[in-house]
C-alpha cells in the first residue's frame, strides 16, 4: 500500500477533503489532524474499519477508542443519555481538547469500546478534523496516528514515519496546538472522575462539575487484572526506544546525578534555560512554570531521542504538586514505564549477609555512586573499645576473651562466640543494642548531607535494625565460593573458617528476608546486579 500525504488549509475548499472522506466512507482510515495529536481515523460504525485502526497501529484490543464528532448535537446518536453534567462540559470546553465517557447506545459497535457498555466522545476544536467529519457524515473512531506503543505523533511527518504502507493516507494539517491528547474524564460514575489529564485541567473540571476525582492509575501502573477504562492506561505508553528514567529532585542534584550516570548515549531532558554543568548532551523541553509549553514539545521531544539514537534519557520531573502539570506527568511516567528516580527522598538501606559473600565490595559500589555507608564492624570495634561497660560484660558472658592490658581479643571472643549458635544469639543479645545506639546517631548525621545511607552490617536482621530500613538487600554466594573468600582474606585455618562460617544462620534466614538479592558470584557480573539493585531501590520496582 502506498500512503499519500496530503497538505490540506484551514481555508482549503470542501472539495480538497473530498478524497479523505470518501476513503473513510469506504471503510479505510486515514491519519489526521486534530488539536491535541494526529488521530488514526475510521468509520465510528464500521467494525472493518475498526479493525483496520487496531492492524495499522498494532495496538490491543483492550484498549478503547474515542469517538470523534463535529458538534453537540451528534452525541445523542452515540449514547443512551446525555446527563446535564455532560451539556455543562460541553458548553465550557467544545469543540475543544476533552473526552467525555457516558453510557453507549446500541448503534457503538463493542469493538470500538473495547466491550465496554461506555463510550468515550469528543468533539475537535481543530479545524480541518471538524470540517472532515461533517464532509464526510460521519463519527469517527481514532486514537493516535502512531505505532502502539510509540510517542504520540504532533506533526505529519511523525504519522508518515509511523505508518507509512499501512494507511492510505495522511493529511498533513500542520504541527498540533495542544502536543498531548485530550482530557478523559468518566460520567458514568456517581462522582465524574479523571482517567486521562489533558490541558483541559482538574482546576478547570472542577470549575464546571465541583466534586472531581483523579483515578489512581493517572500517576499508578494498572492494577493486577485492572481492565483499561480509557484510552492512555496502559503501564508502558508513549515511549521511544530509548530508556527513560524520570527524575524528581532540584536542579543541583539532578546535574550531579546525571553526571555520575554519563555514559556514550546518554541525554537529559531540562526546562527551558537549564543544562550547564551537565555533561549529557541536552533537550529543553519547556518552561518549569507554563504546563502548556512544556505539553507542546513533550512528544516531539521524545521521538527526537529515538532520531538522534540516544539509549538512555534522564527527565527533569514538573512539580507534582501542581495539578496543572498532572498531563506532562502522566505522559512522562508512562513513558518511563514507571522508572523514577527520587533525589529527594532520604533512603536507609541495610546490606547483609553471610560471611564471605561479598558486602564490602557491593558497600563500596554504593560508596562510589554518592551513598554514605555505614560499616557495622567498623562501628563494633569502636563500640568494643569505647565502651568498657560492654566489655564487662562480654567478659562475664565468654571469660578468657581480654588481653592483659584489659582490651578485646577479637580472635578469642570470635573463636567462643561463633561455636554454636546458642553462643553467637548471647553475643548478639550483649552488643547489638549498643551498636545500634551508634548506628541510630551516625545516621541521623548523615541525613544532614547525604540523601541514601547504607548500613553494611552481617547481624542487622538480628539486631532488630533491618526493619527501620527502606530496603534490605543481601549479598548472596553459595558455600564453597564463600569458604574460599574467607580462607584467602582472613588468613584462617579450613577449620576455623568453617566455624565461623557455621555459626551464622541458613542462607533462607536472609534470602527470605531480603527486599533484593545481589548474586555476588560467577556467572553472575556484579556491577550488573548491582545496577539492578539501584533500580529497585531508586525507581520504587
Amino acid at each position: 500500500m502506498n500512503t499519500k500525504l496530503v497538505k490540506i488549509s484551514v481555508n482549503d475548499s470542501t472539495e480538497k477533503y473530498t478524497e479523505a472522506a470518501c476513503l473513510l466512507k469506504d471503510g479505510q482510515v486515514v491519519g489526521i489532524p486534530t488539536e491535541t495529536v494526529y488521530g488514526l481515523a475510521g468509520n465510528a460504525y464500521s467494525e472493518d474499519a475498526v479493525k483496520r485502526i487496531f492492524e495499522a497501529k498494532g495496538r490491543p484490543q483492550d484498549n478503547p477508542l474515542i469517538v470523534h464528532i463535529s458538534e453537540f448535537s451528534e452525541l445523542y446518536e452515540l449514547v443512551s443519555e446525555v446527563p446535564e453534567t455532560a451539556k455543562a462540559l460541553a458548553d465550557a470546553f467544545w469543540p475543544g481538547p476533552l473526552t467525555m465517557i457516558l453510557p453507549k447506545s446500541d448503534k457503538v459497535p463493542l469493538c470500538v469500546t473495547a466491550g465496554l457498555n461506555t463510550v468515550a466522545v469528543r468533539c475537535p476544536a481543530h479545524p480541518i478534523a471538524n470540517k472532515l467529519i461533517k464532509v464526510a457524515g460521519i463519527p469517527l473512531a481514532a486514537p493516535s496516528a502512531n505505532l502502539s506503543g510509540k510517542p504520540s505523533p504532533t506533526k505529519a511527518e511523525h504519522v508518515y514515519k509511523d505508518l507509512n504502507g499501512r494507511i492510505p493516507m495522511v493529511i498533513d494539517g500542520g504541527e498540533c496546538e495542544e502536543g498531548v491528547e485530550s482530557t478523559v474524564i468518566t460520567l458514568a460514575t456517581p462522582v465524574p472522575k479523571l482517567l486521562r489529564p489533558g490541558n483541559i485541567t482538574l482546576k478547570q473540571l472542577k470549575s464546571v462539575l465541583g466534586e472531581v476525582s483523579v483515578d489512581d492509575a493517572v500517576l499508578n501502573p494498572l492494577k493486577e487484572g485492572e481492565k483499561v477504562s480509557s484510552p492512555g492506561m496502559k503501564y508502558k505508553h508513549y515511549s521511544p526506544d530509548a530508556s527513560v528514567v524520570v527524575v524528581k529532585g532540584s536542579y543541583d542534584k539532578f546535574k550531579e546525578y546525571v553526571n555520575l550516570k554519563f555514559c556514550d548515549g546518554t541525554y537529559a531532558m531540562v526546562f527551558k534555560g537549564e543544562g550547564e554543568g551537565i555533561s549529557a548532551p541536552v533537550l529543553e523541553y519547556g518552561s518549569v512554570d507554563d504546563y502548556r509549553q512544556l505539553s507542546h514539545a513533550l512528544f516531539d521531544s521524545l521521538r527526537y531521542l529515538d532520531e538522534i539514537g540516544a539509549k538512555r534519557c534522564f527527565v527533569r520531573c514538573p512539580d507534582e504538586e501542581n495539578d496543572d502539570n498532572l498531563a506532562v506527568l502522566n505522559r512522562l511516567l508512562r513513558a518511563a514505564s514507571f522508572d523514577v528516580v527520587n533525589l529527594d527522598k532520604k533512603t536507609l538501606i541495610g546490606l547483609t549477609g553471610k560471611t564471605g559473600s561479598g558486602k564490602s565490595t557491593v558497600s563500596a559500589l554504593f560508596k562510589e555512586n554518592g551513598a554514605y555507608v555505614i560499616d557495622g564492624d567498623v562501628v563494633a570495634r569502636r563500640v568494643l573499645v569505647e565502651d568498657k561497660t560492654l566489655l564487662s560484660k562480654l567478659e562475664n558472658a565468654f571469660s578468657g576473651i581480654l588481653n592483659s592490658d584489659g582490651a578485646l581479643n577479637r580472635k578469642a571472643l570470635a573463636a567462643k562466640a561463633f561455636s554454636s549458635p546458642e553462643n553467637t544469639d548471647k553475643l548478639n543479645s550483649i552488643i547489638h543494642p549498643a551498636i545500634n545506639d551508634y548506628i541510630h546517631n551516625e545516621v541521623k548525621q548523615a541525613f544532614e548531607n547525604y540523601d541514601v545511607v547504607v548500613v553494611d552490617a552481617a547481624a542487622i536482621i538480628e539486631s532488630g535494625f533491618a526493619d527501620e530500613c527502606d530496603f534490605l538487600l543481601v549479598a548472596h554466594a553459595p558455600f564453597d565460593v564463600r569458604k574460599e573468600r574467607i580462607l584467602k582474606r582472613d588468613s584462617l585455618s579450613e577449620e576455623d573458617a568453617l566455624i565461623r562460617m557455621n555459626g551464622q544462620k541458613d542462607d533462607n534466614f536472609y534470602l527470605s528476608k531480603a527486599d533484593f538479592i545481589i548474586n555476588n558470584f560467577p556467572p553472575y557480573d556484579l556491577n550488573e546486579e548491582f545496577k539492578k539493585a539501584e533500580k529497585f531501590i531508586y525507581g520504587g520496582h
